[in-house]
């Protein structure tokens, strides 16, 4: 089956800033972006998306622009939990706690956060249950950088602590064969 990872595109965010599950908007305007990806996408497929509203705003765009099987968002599709980093800006984070985190961030989690592994974890659940069943559609993903990252890792076994080699861009659709 084909899947189509599509991450959401720039946020209004300031360049610096650490927003995992923060549900922060998409920057404007944005509609020659979603055109271009729409026209990487196929005709007919099922879209999955992460609820929050980066993710949101650009999936239903989608459905209303191709034939719609399903449409579902899914919580296990959202960014990491930066837990009491949301939000700040990475200079202003505890450098004993982030060097810490740097090390080994694939087990150490985030303080009230989750670790890398943890996010593998729930986007493991995600695609034994929803993507794992056989489908012949195509299928549309869209979500954040750790979620299609943590998807690449399960794709090729890459060890997740060289998940980054994997650049995703924002707006940046990757087509997988699962």
């Amino acid at each position: 089956m084909e899947i189509y990872l599509v991450r959401h595109t720039e946020t209004i965010c300031e360049k610096g800033i650490c927003y995992g599950q923060s549900d922060v908007n998409i920057a404007e305007p944005f509609d020659e972006i979603f055109d271009r990806i729409i026209s990487e996408l196929p005709s007919e497929a099922i879209i999955f998306s992460s609820p929050l509203k980066r993710c949101s705003i650009l999936a239903k765009h989608i459905q209303k622009n191709i034939k719609t099987i399903s449409y579902k968002e899914d919580d296990r599709l959202k960014e990491m939990n930066f837990g009491d980093w949301e939000l700040k800006n990475w200079n202003e984070i505890p450098p004993e706690q982030l060097n810490s985190w740097m090390e080994d961030f694939v087990n150490i989690p985030v303080l009230n956060g989750e670790s890398f592994t943890a996010l593998h974890k729930r986007v493991g659940d995600f695609l034994a249950e929803q993507i794992s069943q056989k489908i012949q559609e195509a299928i549309i993903i869209v979500a954040h950088a750790g979620i299609i990252r943590s998807i690449l890792c399960h794709q090729t076994s890459l060890p997740l602590k060289e998940a980054f080699q994997n650049k995703v861009d924002f707006g940046q659709v990757i087509k997988i064969k699962y």
